[in-house]
């Protein structure tokens, strides 16, 4: 068997990628230091994980006090960063490894990846959008001033070109669902409206399905797929249901200010306008943690020193992008095993 790292003597394209990547990521800091962001760095191991239902935190065992405890590796760093929000810091950004579980290893999935998070106060989720554009617009300039279409701001992914040039298309979820499903989301926002919909557009839906697995059923058939590939997408307020730990929207509360951005087919980031009530916030996680229980999930804690920063924290915005899929769209990579140095596909088979 040839081993990853013998391969990779004799793969110039591969490594041609990593060298891309280093600058990549240089870059990102570069921006980041440009704006006035500090570098932070949190724990990759937590007593207390994230509670969200579908993602499986990795335990690992830690003597500790003369005896071995339960920690887990962090599925992302958010809790923690906003716990620094709420310190004073008004500017932060990271640029770490994050571990999930229960996921098999695919072209865009690896269970140990590098995500790039940033928060910024007096702020929301419109100036996080603001920062994203930038921030491509950065990379692509500064990495790649002499490639061909880097002046027009256009770059190459998979065959096809993708324009970066600002204000990218913005399409906000219900917009989405009218313009790909022909549907009202307005008149589907319950869990019985969604499933007679689903249900007469042909989908099977269960007895113990939830308002997400169905809308999710809908949106990745018939919009997800449809977005335009010659632009990136920021696809914005998402049912409140979808909220994870952003605020509604207080103009329509139906709603909660989140989006999504995608380029090239990829799905590249999350992000919130971060919601800051601690009550509104331990309904949610105690919600979470009782689908956990519910689906066979591991059950944690809530973190009530998280509870405690997010009550102090400003009004604020942030998000978190995958650096392995940023780096597949700029270096053209169908599968983040391209833009990685020991995927972990590789562990079994050495």
């Amino acid at each position: 068997m040839i081993q990853n790292w013998q391969a990779l003597k004799d793969d110039e394209k591969k490594r041609d990628i990593f060298f891309l990547r280093a600058k990549i990521i240089a870059s990102v800091r570069d921006f980041f230091c440009r704006e006035g962001f500090l570098e932070v760095e949190t724990p990759n191991m937590v007593r207390l994980p994230g509670m969200e239902p579908y993602l499986d935190p990795i335990k690992v065992a830690l003597p500790f006090g003369g005896i071995k405890r339960d920690a887990y590796l962090t599925t992302s760093p958010e809790y923690a960063m906003k716990k620094i929000l709420a310190a004073g810091f008004p500017k932060i950004f990271q640029i770490c490894k994050s571990f999930r579980g229960g996921e098999e290893a695919d072209r865009l999935h690896n269970p140990e990846f590098t995500i790039l998070e940033w928060y910024r106060t007096e702020a929301d989720y419109k100036d996080v959008m603001a920062d994203t554009e930038n921030l491509f617009l950065h990379i692509l300039r500064s990495i790649f001033p002499e490639k061909p279409g880097a002046e027009e701001n256009l770059i190459v992914y998979q065959n096809k070109k993708i324009d970066l040039s600002l204000p990218w298309p913005r399409l906000t979820v219900r917009e989405a669902f009218e313009k790909y499903a022909k549907m009202n989301l307005d008149d589907n926002l319950t869990l019985e409206a969604m499933a007679v919909s689903a249900k007469a557009k042909g989908y099977v839906v269960s007895q113990d399905d939830r308002f997400d697995d169905i809308f999710f059923k809908i949106f990745l058939n018939e919009i997800e797929p449809n977005f335009d590939q010659a632009r990136p997408v920021i696809l914005y307020d998402w049912p409140a249901q979808l909220a994870a730990l952003s605020r509604r929207k207080t103009d329509d509360p139906r709603y909660a200010e989140r989006f999504e951005v995608y380029a090239g087919g990829l799905e590249l980031g999350n992000a919130f306008s971060e919601l800051s009530d601690s009550d509104e916030q331990r309904d949610r996680l105690t919600e979470e943690r009782d689908l956990r229980k519910k689906i066979g999930k591991e059950i944690y804690d809530i973190d009530e020193d998280f509870l405690l920063a997010i009550r102090d924290m400003p009004k604020s915005g942030g998000i978190a992008m995958g650096v392995d899929r940023m780096v597949m769209l700029f270096t053209d990579a169908k599968s983040m095993e391209e833009v990685s140095f020991f995927p972990a596909g590789q562990i079994f088979e050495n």
